[in-house]
């Protein structure tokens, strides 16, 4: 069996617009593991434009699935972003599939922000979320959706939330079976932007830095994406989150360099790469 690093990452692939796949591909490349994408849906653009085009891959992903395992490989991490309504009993079913014991499983349960499901989701989609959770190594909600699957009251606003909400959060998550759990992109002052990380049997630990002003689509899919390569390299958890935070930083710093919309055209990570490759070094 072929037991070389290399990602499975399930997800849509938006052609215009840094995110999903477009940065997962040459994010997780660079770092040099193999990147094999499993794409669930083609969109013209991603959904931050005025209109798009979509097209449904959903029938395929089990097909696809069954031509591979004809061959001789494995994955060191199967990781999953954005899922339609109808795609999570679908992934399922191909982590029962692919998955042998070295293979991590790294679930972004990317569903909602700001307090609010996104358009199309509802509760019977954050109830299929809580089984895909159940079998994943790694999970990365943003706050919303950590509150969403832990049945838990949004706190009405991100600013200055105490390490206690967390904390409470976190350990509500890990009963449901993660061991490592992040939280990134949370804002505990004015100017700053923070990652909470929890580990079973560590605790909680925050990286934060200062932030960059405006709204960048794509950046949890870019985050994601380095995250899971520098953990496959060797990388600690901690270790690999700060990197991956320190990464989306140095791109979106272009990008306010640059005046480039970052809502809609992403963060210009192509230009942050040889940061992260000097930030990840020789693993």
């Amino acid at each position: 069996m072929n037991k070389k690093d290399r990602i499975l990452t399930i997800q849509d692939y938006s052609c215009l617009g840094r995110c999903s796949l477009t940065v997962a591909l040459p994010t997780i490349s660079a770092l040099g593991v193999e990147c094999v994408g499993l794409p669930t849906a083609v969109l013209s653009n991603h959904t931050a434009f005025p209109s798009w085009t979509y097209l449904d891959l959903t029938d395929e992903m089990l097909p696809i699935t069954d031509k591979w395992m004809e061959f001789d490989h494995s994955y060191s991490m199967i990781y999953t972003g954005y899922l339609s309504n109808e795609q999570v009993p679908t992934v399922l079913k191909i982590i029962e599939k692919l998955k042998e014991d070295r293979t991590l499983i790294f679930v972004d349960p990317a569903m909602a922000d700001r307090g609010k499901l996104y358009a199309g989701f509802d509760q019977k989609h954050v109830e299929q979320m809580k089984e895909l959770i159940k079998v994943a190594d790694i999970i990365k909600p943003n706050l919303t959706e950590a509150c969403f699957l832990t049945d838990t009251p949004f706190p009405g606003s991100e600013l200055s939330i105490p390490k206690e909400f967390y904390l409470e959060v976190f350990e509500k998550l890990a009963k449901m079976g993660p061991k490592k759990i992040i939280i990134s992109g949370q804002q505990p002052k004015v100017g700053e932007v923070a990652d909470y990380v929890y580990e079973v049997g560590k605790g909680l630990q925050e990286y934060v830095t200062p932030t960059h002003p405006g709204l960048y689509h794509g950046t949890g899919d870019l985050f994601a994406s380095a995250f899971a390569a520098l953990l496959v390299k060797g990388h600690s958890f901690f270790e690999a989150v700060k990197i991956a935070h320190d990464y989306v930083h140095e791109a979106i710093g272009y990008n306010v360099k640059d005046q480039i919309d970052g809502l809609r055209y992403g963060p210009e990570f192509e230009k942050a790469i040889p940061f992260l490759l000097k930030e990840a070094g020789s693993k």
